[in-house]
């Protein structure tokens, strides 16, 4: 992927608030879908890749779907990740 790469992280406790968070990510940009990680206590991560603006657009989409129907718990942007990032969450860059 190109230089101007971002991995965008919501994260939920709860599977709904998750899965309407990925459904308003995907729709609001054009990002590519990565990752979904159950934590434990309920906590949900959706991770998502794309152009930094896209993802930017997408992350805010996603934690504002998820805040109305569940409880929203964080949100990360990372523009242009380091390899040991993407190595610790399993992803080939």
């Amino acid at each position: 992927m190109s230089k101007g790469v971002a991995l965008g992280f919501v994260e939920t406790r709860g599977n709904t608030g998750a899965i309407q968070a990925l459904d308003a990510m995907i729709k609001a940009a054009n990002v590519e879908f990565v990752k979904r990680v159950e934590i434990g206590s309920a906590y949900v991560t959706i991770m998502v890749r794309g152009e930094v603006g896209a993802v930017r657009s997408s992350v805010e989409a996603g934690a504002s779907a998820a805040a109305k129907v569940g409880e929203l718990f964080c949100t990360n942007v990372i523009p242009a990740a380091h390899d040991d990032v993407y190595e610790i969450i399993g992803l080939e860059k």
